[in-house]
């Protein structure tokens, strides 16, 4: 009997270990638990060091480690290097919290949409589907081929790099660009 229980034990763990394998993504040389908040899988990615300075500095801590959901569309390190020289350095300054606040909040949406989610509202807009952003901003979804972009206010475009890192409160899409509000 107890080799017949040992034997179920192990075949519901294989059973649910892809799963749960599945759902933990690799970001930044880190894993993105699924059981975590943003923050505390963000703080772990080596490409996000400067988004997770600038949520710092920003006081949006709380917020993204709050119950969200959230859709966080994460710029990575290269993406806050396209910017001109100085201008992270100059957002970081204590007297910039307001802007910097602003441009980190229009790349969080209310609500959890994945990439399919985000897909499906692009088809059924015909090919745009537009989200209202945290700040109160507006971003474009539109696709090319199966990848999916985000063009921001001023006309800047942002690809999706990796999709679907679950999180606890939410869900974050990697960029490869910082997305500018008006």
């Amino acid at each position: 009997m107890k080799k017949l229980f040992i034997a179920a034990f192990a075949l519901v763990a294989l059973a649910v270990a892809p799963k749960t394998y599945a759902q933990t993504k690799m970001v930044g040389g880190a894993a993105m638990y699924p059981t975590k908040d943003i923050i505390d899988n963000a703080v772990n990615s080596k490409d996000h060091t400067t988004l997770v300075a600038a949520v710092k500095a920003a006081g949006l801590v709380e917020t993204l480690k709050g119950d969200g959901p959230f859709t966080v569309f994460a710029p990575t390190n290269e993406a806050f290097d396209k910017l001109p020289a100085g201008t992270v350095t100059t957002l970081l300054k204590p007297e910039n919290k307001a802007t910097l606040t602003k441009i980190l909040t229009y790349h969080v949406v209310a609500g959890k949409f994945s990439s399919a989610d985000i897909a499906a509202k692009i088809k059924a807009g015909m090919g745009k589907a537009e989200f209202k952003t945290v700040s109160g901003g507006t971003l474009t979804a539109m696709m090319t081929g199966k990848k999916l972009y985000l063009v921001d206010e001023k006309g800047g475009k942002s690809w999706i790099t990796i999709a679907n890192v679950n999180q606890k409160n939410g869900v974050i899409h990697v960029v490869n660009t910082v997305l500018m509000p008006n």
